[in-house]
């Protein structure tokens, strides 16, 4: 498909980025930091930025920045500046009548700074930067260069500068300790046709034609947000995003993985698998994974069975002998984690230690305490285990311990956490009734025709008590523990919208889940692809390109438009 030519974003909320890249060009330089000025940003190491980017001429100050998928610019009266990437470790820049000033000044660094040299190689400038561990090297395609600060070690300004009133072009390049001289030898519009090219397949594999701003939008997320193979990330990767939330945490990725299904069933399950990769002697996955750290001080909650169960069905069975053995092999150490190592002695159901493990961090459901038995953890290992049948059988593959096991855990789930007006979470150490009030207790929905009617009956009304104008608030609207902001004690969020979503559509309950399909389509299309967002205003919040948002939209947005053209 063609990209519509007036499609653009805010730079403000999405990072400019490239399917593969490390890098990006952003006004957000930290946790909840923004700049005025747009700055080259690196993941590796953490999240740093190493350049910031100024406009240079008369009317510099009043530049406009300008953001497509292909290129990114800043417009004056002066003339215009843009920037393409390369590759996915470069950025090619160039200027017509205003120059651009790359700045590493000491106020980007908490240590003594780069180190700005000219190399006596190939006369490229070269920053070296102390935090990401990388180097920064210019290559001059047209123009001379304006250089503050090279060859000193404590010195406060290092800029190279691109001047105004003239024509100029740059390649800008995140290296290691040394690299190949670049091939500069494709003009700079035909590096951008390529990229606008790659990305219309990409949106045209997700979408077909029929793609409107909010999906181009959504795409551009989840595109630009994926990170070639590079340190403790094996495979590619859709990072959580390119602003501060930059891991894969281990349960965001499924819903990443479930959009990817229909139009690249390969990514798709290089997505689910990319925190099996660290698996460790237990059977636990990590809690996150990014560029340098896994991080295994908390879990994530096992809805790992019901993804991959929507990664068959999306794809078509797509997924070889060998992929199903890997994928069979890694959710049995996974269950048997939680069925050896998360169950008090002499208790049936599994426990959290901690809202972190849950997903749901600062719940209300943990405020009693933080080791719950919860029924969603109970849900979501019932589903994984029902998963584990079924590739069992398919490979062939002996069953008995999987049907044993979901019989005790739905047995215990209904006998112990069921109490005729809601599931509730119960306090190892005490027995006692954690409070009830969480969207999270209504997450057995995901069972859907696994539920006897009169459950269904009741959550289904629990969960209309929790739906806004914009969508399910995870904590109700009128509970005195309910935040505008605050986190999972309100906002609504994607991951809780697609499983209940999900689990009323398969318990039949479908008119409730065609209208939080609705709701929460509408809120993206009005408020972009936030972290979380504002339950009474739809505010977005947090994060303000959440990849797990665009992720959960694009398969809502999916789903809903293939029921409409069954229904026709």
């Amino acid at each position: 498909m063609t990209l519509p030519d007036d499609f653009a974003f805010d730079i403000g909320e999405i990072p400019f980025s490239l399917r593969g890249a490390w890098i990006d060009l952003s006004r957000v330089v930290g946790l909840h930091r923004a700049s005025e000025d747009v700055h080259l940003v690196t993941h590796t190491g953490g999240m740093h930025p190493i350049f910031r980017i100024v406009p240079v001429g008369t009317h510099g100050t009043d530049a406009r920045v300008h953001a497509t998928p292909a290129t990114l610019s800043w417009r004056t009266a002066d003339g215009e500046a843009q920037a393409v990437f390369a590759t996915t470790h470069g950025i090619r820049f160039r200027g017509r009548g205003l120059g651009l000033r790359f700045d590493a000044g000491d106020d980007l660094t908490p240590f003594t700074g780069g180190y700005l040299f000219e190399d006596p190689v190939d006369s490229s400038l070269t920053l070296t930067s102390y935090e990401s561990g990388r180097r920064y090297r210019f290559t001059v395609v047209d123009g001379s260069p304006l250089v503050t600060g090279a060859g000193a070690l404590r010195q406060g300004t290092r800029s190279v500068e691109f001047g105004a009133g003239g024509e100029w072009e740059v390649l800008l390049e995140e290296i290691g300790t040394a690299a190949p001289r670049p091939d500069v030898s494709a003009g700079f519009d035909e590096v951008a046709d390529q990229r606008r090219d790659e990305f219309a397949q990409y949106l045209s594999a997700l979408h077909g034609a029929d793609a409107d701003d909010g999906a181009i939008k959504a795409a551009y997320v989840l595109w630009s947000a994926t990170v070639a193979p590079a340190g403790f990330v094996r495979r590619e990767a859709v990072l959580m995003s390119k602003h501060w939330m930059d891991k894969v945490w281990s349960w965001d990725h499924c819903f990443n993985a479930i959009a990817l299904a229909e139009a690249d069933p390969r990514a798709a399950l290089d997505q689910f698998l990319v925190p099996f990769d660290h698996q460790d002697a237990v059977g636990a996955i990590p809690d996150s994974v990014t560029h340098s750290e896994v991080l295994y001080n908390f879990v994530k909650t096992p809805i790992h069975g019901w993804a991959f169960a929507q990664l068959r069905r999306r794809s078509g069975d797509a997924y070889s002998e060998a992929e199903l053995t890997t994928v069979y092999e890694r959710l049995s150490a996974w269950t048997r984690f939680w069925l050896d190592y998360r169950r008090r002695p002499g208790h049936r159901l599994p426990y959290y230690q901690h809202g972190n493990d849950s997903g749901w961090d600062n719940s209300t459901a943990f405020d009693a305490g933080s080791v719950i038995e919860s029924p969603d953890l109970a849900a979501f290992l019932i589903l994984q285990l029902r998963e584990l049948r079924e590739l069992g059988r398919r490979l062939d593959r002996s069953t008995f311990e999987w049907e044993s096991a979901e019989t005790e855990l739905r047995t215990a789930l209904f006998e112990e956490l069921w109490t005729g007006e809601g599931f509730i979470a119960r306090l190892v150490a005490t027995g006692e009734p954690a409070p009830a009030s969480s969207l999270l207790t209504c997450l057995p929905i995901v069972l859907g025709e696994l539920l006897p009617r009169d459950v269904a009956d009741v959550l289904e009304r629990r969960i209309a008590g929790h739906l806004t104008e914009w969508g399910l608030a995870t904590e109700p609207v009128d509970s005195p523990a309910y935040e505008d902001d605050g986190y999972w004690r309100g906002p609504i969020w994607a991951p809780s919208t697609a499983l209940i979503e999900d689990g009323l559509r398969r318990a039949g309950r479908t008119v409730l889940a065609d209208e939080i399909s609705a709701r929460f389509r509408a809120l993206c299309e009005s408020s972009g692809f936030a972290e979380n967002f504002d339950a009474r205003t739809g505010a977005g919040l947090r994060d303000r390109a959440y990849s797990w948002t665009a992720a959960a939209y694009l398969t809502l947005r999916s789903d809903a438009a293939q029921r409409s053209a069954e229904a026709a």
